[in-house]
């Protein structure tokens, strides 16, 4: 796990230690040491904590004008044990909210388990983007199964081409169209 880096194609055009909205300005991290570590395994150190023993994230690029997040995560999504949702939502999310930001795209490609409790957060999130729209993309199948199991669906969109979209290509604003487009054609 320690080789799994966060995104850094972008971070010329978006650093979150440098945004004085995110909640990881001036977080500094350390080129050498790891630190961090979910489940005993070490994690890159660029990873940022977002509160939990499982669930790590970076976030790739934030854009106030447009309102829209890119986020990375990394780890196990524990709302079980830990309550991943809600340090996420409390301590990530929220922040952002109030900072304007209503379309969220959360990267999963490196979420292994997906553990449920409720749907409170999930709602509550929801609520709160009540103009935008929150997007899953690429996440593995048995947790995105997991996610319907609980009806956790209802309030975020995953599926279809949000699973197989290549965002690494691209640049932030073209995965957010490709996105926007996406759910437009769902709406629709």
């Amino acid at each position: 796990m320690h080789t799994l880096e966060p995104f850094y194609q972008w971070l010329h055009i978006y650093k979150s230690e440098d945004d004085s909205r995110s909640p990881f300005y001036k977080q500094h991290h350390s080129e050498l040491y790891y630190t961090n570590t979910i489940y005993g395994h070490y994690i890159h150190p660029q990873w940022d904590n977002c509160g939990t023993e499982t669930l790590y994230l970076k976030v790739l690029n934030a854009d106030y004008d447009r309102g829209y997040i890119i986020l990375e995560l990394i780890g196990e999504w524990n709302d079980c044990i830990n309550n991943d949702i809600m340090f996420l939502k409390r301590d990530v999310i929220d922040i952002f909210v109030n900072e304007g930001i209503t379309k969220f795209i959360i990267l999963g490609e490196y979420i292994l388990n997906f553990h449920a409790s409720g749907d409170e957060y999930y709602e509550e999130w929801f609520q709160d983007v009540e103009d935008g729209w929150i997007a899953f993309v690429n996440f593995r199948e048995h947790v995105l199964d997991e996610f319907s199991k609980f009806k956790i669906d209802y309030f975020v969109n995953y599926g279809g081409e949000l699973d197989a979209l290549d965002w690494r290509k691209g640049t932030p604003i073209s995965v957010y169209k490709t996105v926007l487009e996406v759910l437009t054609k769902r709406l629709n």
